[in-house]
């Protein structure tokens, strides 16, 4: 107690105001003012059956970025909460790690629209007559788009903290809660802060389906850039297209340098090096350090974070615990058994649900979709892989290259696949183009760059002076990426590469019906198979996709993925 009396003492000093503590509150408040304008639209009154009217005009667009944006910072706020509850919780705990990643992977892969079928009706009966009901459920799909990137970063950063450190943390006996905070949080900022910034362009990519909400013949279009892209698109209005494409890159850019430019420079302290890295600047940094008020709530802060983190929970483990393996075992027997109940109980009321419906030959059928959804996955991922991998190296290791290159790559991640339908669609049919192949590219449009976000990142992570060694040693070529470069990304590729396949299923969902207008492209696949079925409400056929391409995921994920992420850990761990 008296610790926190005199940290908050020292902070507590006389500020004489100058002309850029003016300018920093004006900008503080002018946040306060958007996002408390924003929130009260999101409670309006609201009516199942109600038409909102959307109009294409240039002038209403300011206002459509904001609740899009407001509605992608909520669910970026939940997806870190979940993040540090769930994803520490698998990286901790054996049993839960061996349950959570499996149903992680699977929940990645569920499309939007399977979320939005399951949703749309709970929320809107948990706020009847309300906004607030749609805005939950949009927010909600927004929150599926972004979260689970970010989790597995932060379970990978956390399963392969350097031995040293923690080594370190039992010396000096830091107990549960402040070894989180105090080494595994910082350790985790950057690969964190860089998913957390492709998750917001991940949240733009799935906007259309999030507002624009199409389910069992009900049309709930919400205020956004989602909903004035989708009538833009079945309008075939061009101009309308570019008014939203110039609106998002410049609300792209103002987060990009009030938010995520201030957090990449601030997370620089936090790489495991000795040597004086370059520093990233930013100007609104620089502001709020050159105003007197900032700088004296922000030590107030500093304070209240510094008690936070210090406080005495759980137990400082000096030595590794033992425990007794027949204890284990009967545990280990119990805990497997209820999961396994859970799961078969779970499968027989789902199996009752799709069933009475559609008749059981179906079934093959879809695995047959989901074997084309499957072949046109991989052959993506490998593609972006062979592209993205040198590309992300090179920028990684060079931080000035690295802030030019942020923002213009979180545009393109941010870009809906619905805006290339125009081209797509004209292309196919000029030029009489197979739709089976032409659409797969816009599947990996969005997903595509967490593999690229994530060899940044893990570039960026490399020491100052393990890169001056290896230059002293003179290595190159093949040796220099069999050696020191693949090693040292390979953890962080593995994670964009799995975030990537499961963002690559789900985005099936767009990429496999095409439309133009009155123009529609489908493809064979278990993406256009749930899209059709969720717009016609057939809900057990749309359960049945979902389940299959849940199967399909889950397969290659045991066979292919999980293995790989295993030797990630134990080979290349730093």
């Amino acid at each position: 107690m008296a610790l926190s009396k005199r940290l908050f003492a020292q902070a507590n000093i006389w500020i004489r105001p100058n002309i850029w503590d003016a300018v920093a509150l004006i900008l503080v408040l002018s946040v306060l003012v958007l996002i408390s304008y924003g929130g009260a639209k999101m409670s309006l009154p609201f009516h199942l059956g109600q038409v909102i009217p959307i109009s294409l005009a240039y002038k209403n667009l300011p206002f459509y970025a904001l609740e899009t944006v407001l509605r992608m910072f909520i669910a970026l706020l939940l997806s870190l909460l979940f993040t540090f509850t769930i994803g520490t919780l698998a990286a901790k705990s054996e049993r839960a790690g061996k349950i959570l990643i499996p149903v992680i992977d699977i929940l990645q892969s569920v499309p939007i629209l399977g979320y939005l079928s399951i949703t749309v009706v709970g929320f809107i009966s948990l706020f009847p007559n309300s906004m607030i009901g749609p805005e939950c459920a949009a927010i909600f799909a927004v929150f599926t788009s972004q979260v689970w990137n970010m989790t597995l970063s932060f379970y990978q950063s956390l399963r392969t903290v350097p031995s040293e450190l923690v080594e370190a943390a039992r010396m000096y006996h830091l107990n549960g809660w402040q070894r989180f905070w105090r080494l595994e949080v910082p350790f985790a900022i950057p690969g964190l802060l860089w998913n957390a910034m492709l998750s917001m362009s991940g949240g733009w990519f799935f906007i259309v389906a999030a507002e624009a909400i199409s389910v069992a013949n009900q049309y709930i279009t919400l205020p956004g850039i989602g909903s004035y892209i989708a009538l833009a698109i079945s309008e075939k209005n061009g101009t309308a297209i570019f008014g939203a494409i110039a609106t998002m890159f410049l609300v792209i850019l103002i987060y990009d340098q009030l938010m995520f430019r201030p957090l990449v420079a601030w997370s620089h302290k936090f790489r495991l090096t000795d040597i004086p890295d370059e520093e990233s600047e930013s100007w609104i940094l620089n502001l709020l350090l050159r105003s007197e008020l900032m700088v004296m709530i922000g030590r107030k802060i500093k304070n209240v974070w510094f008690i936070f983190t210090q406080l005495n929970l759980g137990h400082a483990h000096v030595y590794p615990t033992t425990f007794n393996s027949t204890q284990k075992r009967i545990k280990d027997i119990f805990w497997y058994g209820a999961v396994v109940i859970l799961v078969i109980v779970a499968g027989y009321y789902l199996a009752h649900f799709i069933y009475k419906g559609v008749p059981l030959k179906e079934t093959l059928y879809v695995f047959m979709l989901g074997s084309f959804t499957a072949l046109r996955v991989f052959v993506l991922i490998l593609l972006c892989s062979c592209i993205w991998v040198p590309i992300g190296v090179y920028i990684g290791l060079r931080p000035k290259l690295a802030r030019i290159i942020q923002p213009i790559a979180q545009f393109f991640a941010a870009f809906p696949a619905n805006l290339f339908f125009p081209i797509f669609v004209i292309f196919i049919l000029k030029f009489n183009l197979n739709v089976e192949i032409w659409t797969a590219p816009l599947m990996v449009l969005g997903t595509q760059w967490y593999i690229l976000f994530n060899v940044i990142a893990g570039a960026m992570t490399i020491p100052k002076e393990l890169k001056l060694a290896i230059e002293n040693m003179h290595l190159s070529g093949l040796l220099k990426w069999r050696r020191f470069l693949i090693p040292a990304i390979f953890p962080y590729y593995v994670t964009g590469a799995i975030t990537a396949s499961g963002g690559s299923w789900n985005a099936s969902i767009v990429a496999e019906v095409v439309s133009w207008g009155h123009t529609t492209l489908i493809a064979h696949g278990l993406g256009a198979y749930i899209t059709e079925n969720t717009v016609s409400g057939n809900f057990e056929e749309v359960a049945l996709g979902v389940v299959v391409m849940c199967l399909w995921v889950t397969m290659i994920n045991l066979l292919f993925w999980r293995r790989l992420y295993r030797y990630a850990e134990e080979r290349f761990a730093l």
